[in-house]
């Protein structure tokens, strides 16, 4: 019969997350003799060496194995009232990850950690991409929202409709460092017949974004009613700009690379699930939750 301090049997319904437990600082960790039975390891010395392939691989990654493998002690008792301390560690989601990742994948707890880590990791990246589609599109409307303003601005200010194309063209004069709209899709490589906006990223529509909305106040404000006025201010606003984002080391916007288009991001919101649906075989075991 084993002693104690090889074995620490454990509830087999209990589920990898319902392991997990919180520090004094609301920290994620998982006790690793209580994910020690979930993993299939009969005694607490093969799983440590697991453990400490797992440390290895932390450290090759480029992490210290000390944020994530930390050394603790587990009480536990052994008969009579008496008590003992049994080795331990602390670990977090990313340490749970690698000791599945060196693991013995013939073990079906193992190989069904491995699973719930990649469903896990593809859940995330899922989810920073629909983050990020959203964050674009949202920004996107914002741009058609004030451009739509400032041409509403630029009318007031004596801007006639013929000449709104040379209007706007000033401001990206001002901001891209005397290229308009045309030459700029040349330079980047995109199709005379797409709109501009619709092929930039999120950091290059709000730059444009903050130029338009600093001009229409700028017309408003000091009450331009001038056609030439109005197209010098706006490339002078773009000038302004463009030295704020020289002065913070940002990437200028004529050397930002082009963004899928805008539809492509669209599609895919309508197209992707908000999470990944398991199937059932997918959720067995300990990895419920």
């Amino acid at each position: 019969m084993k002693s104690s301090k090889d074995t620490l049997p454990i509830s087999s319904n209990a589920s990898f997350e319902s392991l997990k437990k919180h520090n004094c600082h609301g920290v994620e960790y998982w006790s690793a003799r209580e994910l020690q039975s979930c993993l299939g390891y009969s005694t607490w010395q093969r799983f440590a060496s697991s453990i400490k392939k797992a440390m290895g691989s932390c450290k090759q990654s480029g992490n210290d194995p000390q944020n994530h493998f930390s050394s603790a002690a587990k009480m536990v008792g052994i008969g009579s009232g008496t008590n003992r301390d049994l080795d331990d560690y602390h670990l977090s989601r990313f340490a749970c990850y690698l000791i599945a990742q060196n693991g013995d994948p013939r073990k079906p707890e193992i190989a069904q950690a491995q699973k719930y880590f990649a469903i896990q990791t593809r859940r995330q990246e899922i989810s920073d991409q629909m983050a990020a589609d959203l964050e674009r599109l949202e920004t996107r409307y914002q741009a058609s929202v004030e451009f739509k303003a400032l041409s509403g601005a630029a009318r007031e200010a004596g801007v006639q409709d013929k000449m709104f194309g040379i209007f706007h063209d000033a401001g990206y004069k001002g901001l891209y460092g005397g290229i308009g709209a045309d030459a700029i899709k040349a330079r980047k490589g995109i199709e005379p017949k797409e709109q501009l906006m619709d092929r930039m990223d999120t950091t290059e529509l709000a730059a444009n974004l903050f130029r338009m909305t600093q001009t229409k106040d700028k017309l408003k404000n000091e009450r331009i009613r001038n056609q030439r006025d109005a197209m010098e201010t706006h490339e002078m606003v773009g000038e302004k700009v463009r030295l704020l984002i020289e002065e913070i080391g940002g990437t200028l916007p004529e050397n930002i690379p082009p963004a899928e288009s805008i539809k492509t991001v669209k599609k895919r919101l309508k197209t992707t699930a908000p999470r990944v649906l398991l199937d059932p075989k997918d959720t067995l075991g300990i990895f419920n939750h």
